[in-house]
């Protein structure tokens, strides 16, 4: 009886875990389309990020931020333009998503998407 119980047990653990897996393989995919989202690191990394995307064969970025991240999304942008003539500014959008704070508030926070083109 007891090992019976222990196998249910070791059963339900092993499905958790597969539910886990799955959960964490759907949050870990790369969007669809050429995307750079600008967080707190410096300016250059998301440059190269940029480049690196171009690199690859894409014809349109869009570098995404929000928040105090906006500033930076620009800088990005400029650098990039300023660095290859052949890249130009095809579009700007703006936008206020809400976002739920850790303590269940709903929060506004400004976001931007700054589409690149070669």
């Amino acid at each position: 009886m007891a090992e019976k119980k222990i196998k249910e047990v070791k059963a339900e653990k092993v499905i958790e875990a597969e539910e886990v897996n799955a959960v964490e393989q759907q949050e870990n995919r790369a969007p669809i389309g050429n995307f750079v989202y600008i967080g707190k690191k410096g300016a250059m990394a998301y440059v190269l990020a940029v480049v690196t995307q171009f690199g690859a064969g894409a014809k349109d970025v869009i570098i995404k931020a929000r928040g105090k991240s906006i500033s930076r999304a620009v800088d990005v942008a400029e650098i990039v333009r300023n660095r290859d003539p052949t890249m130009k500014l095809k579009g700007i959008s703006i936008a206020t998503e809400e976002v739920v704070t850790l303590d269940g508030r709903p929060l506004k926070v400004s976001s931007i998407e700054l589409t690149i083109t070669k």
